[in-house]
């Protein structure tokens, strides 16, 4: 696998400031030096963005989406090669990296289609003295940023309606997880994306970096995925220039129980919410609500199938449950777990960072109480928590408990119970008798703290275009 490292910048591989190690979490060993952005490379890929919105924004949606479809077809062929990175660098088991990337295609193959689909309107005024006409335009320089967790799918849901919609785009990525990354923007410029239209940065200073970038009034646009922290500080930056803002942030996902569910398809659904990703995910199953009556036969499935899982290399054959990206991500999960059983949480399974080297820890199960301080936590690994309630509001009520509103779960044999309960769940999506409802034709995003706009679906591409309006005298 030959593994790029420089950045891309008008088209071309360019060298930085400076080289920034990555690592294989599984053995702590470097894979490769990537190449950083000082302010220089980051001003000339601004540059190259501003310099290339007006021809790319003229150009017909059918070529754009014929780039897309390109993308798509050469990224699937080269799933295989791509999940090995992805598993390298981040650490996740190959088969959730195939997955990704299999998933992370889809986008391109999604917005290859919306980009000649863009719908606008036409009708007569009300008053009857003019025609009204609304069309949407690309709205102009976008800076993308992802984080590690997804590295291709994260890329691909930001870059797939940016062009679509005939923005130019400076994409920056996880210092973490940056060569899946570049290889993407490397199909994309196999795809036959012009110069300037995709740009690749990783600043060496990423914070004044950032912040130069975003008061720089060539900038139009910012798309965010990471946590709320941060992109309360990005919201705060972006108001100074008036920019656009998509913020996918962080989640405290509730999995809620009802006492009637079928508990074998709970759990089987518990198993996939919960380590779809070895857990790193805004959207995994964080807080499992389950009624009191079932509790019981509820944690001991789920502690059994957690305990069976296969802890290895990503890489290694028939890995279930890979590394965390880090020491310092790894080392976090154990200290909420660590204040969870301080504050009298009971282990079923896992709970200790196991011997060796690499970033491991075991799949969890940990039973608490209604104020045990895991349940405010997002935690970005492979634990699970179980609380108890009595009564389906009482249940809501749990779930909606938190400054996070990104995705729930709820698991009911009655229909009519469980979106009853979906409607009054306080987040932007729930997945009703299913462990994962992610899908590039659906809208991606969430309500209170966990964010802002939408990704996926017809109204990704949106939020890459502005809304213009033509009274046409008659």
């Amino acid at each position: 696998m030959q593994i790029k490292t420089d950045l891309y910048i008008d088209g071309a591989w360019v060298k930085g400031d400076g080289a920034l190690p990555v690592y294989n979490p599984s053995t702590g060993e470097v894979i490769a030096e990537f190449q950083t952005a000082g302010e220089a490379q980051c001003d000339a890929a601004l540059t190259a963005a501003h310099n290339a919105f007006p021809s790319w924004a003229k150009t017909a949606p059918r070529v754009r989406s014929e780039i897309l479809r390109k993308a798509f077809e050469i990224m699937t062929a080269e799933a295989d090669e791509i999940a090995k990175l992805v598993s390298m660098e981040n650490g996740k088991v190959l088969s959730d990296a195939k997955g990704e990337v299999l998933y992370a295609a889809e986008f391109f193959r999604w917005f290859a289609e919306e980009a000649v689909r863009t719908p606008g309107d036409f009708r007569h005024s009300p008053s009857g003295d003019k025609r009204i006409l609304v069309t949407h335009q690309p709205i102009g320089v976008s800076l993308l940023i992802t984080p590690w967790n997804f590295p291709a799918a994260m890329a691909t849901r930001k870059l797939g309606p940016a062009l679509a919609a005939g923005c130019t785009v400076i994409l920056k990525a996880a210092s973490e997880t940056p060569l899946t990354a570049i290889y993407i923007v490397d199909i994309l410029h196999r795809a036959g994306v012009p110069k300037g239209v995709v740009n690749f940065i990783m600043p060496s200073k990423t914070g004044a970096m950032i912040s130069m970038i975003m008061h720089d009034p060539r900038l139009r646009n910012i798309s965010f995925t990471g946590s709320t922290e941060v992109g309360r500080t990005l919201i705060k930056e972006s108001a100074d220039l008036v920019l656009r803002t998509s913020m996918e942030l962080g989640g405290n996902a509730p999995f809620v129980v009802l006492d009637d569910a079928d508990i074998d398809e709970a759990v089987k659904g518990a198993m996939i919410a919960k380590m779809r990703n070895g857990g790193a995910a805004c959207t995994a199953a964080n807080r499992f609500i389950v009624a009191k009556k079932i509790a019981e036969e509820f944690t001991t499935k789920l502690a059994a199938a957690m305990s069976a899982l296969k802890v290895a290399d990503g890489l290694t054959e028939g890995a279930q449950l890979g590394a965390s990206v880090s020491i310092k991500e790894r080392n976090k999960i154990a200290e909420l777990v660590d204040a969870s059983v301080a504050a009298g949480g009971i282990l079923h399974a896992g709970g200790s960072v196991p011997a060796g080297e690499g970033a491991f820890y075991p799949a969890t199960v940990i039973t608490v109480d209604k104020k045990n301080p895991i349940l405010a936590n997002e935690v970005f690994g492979p634990v699970a928590p179980i609380v108890t309630f009595d009564t389906d509001e009482e249940a809501i009520a749990l779930a909606n408990d938190t400054e996070y509103g990104l995705i729930s779960y709820i698991y009911s044999s009655d229909l009519k119970r469980a979106l009853r309960s979906a409607e009054a769940l306080e987040s932007g999506m729930v997945a009703v008798n299913r462990g994962v409802i992610s899908d590039p034709a659906a809208p991606f995003g969430g309500v209170k703290q966990s964010g802002l706009g939408r990704e996926g679906g017809f109204a990704g591409i949106h939020e890459f275009l502005e809304t213009k309006y033509i009274g046409v005298e008659i």
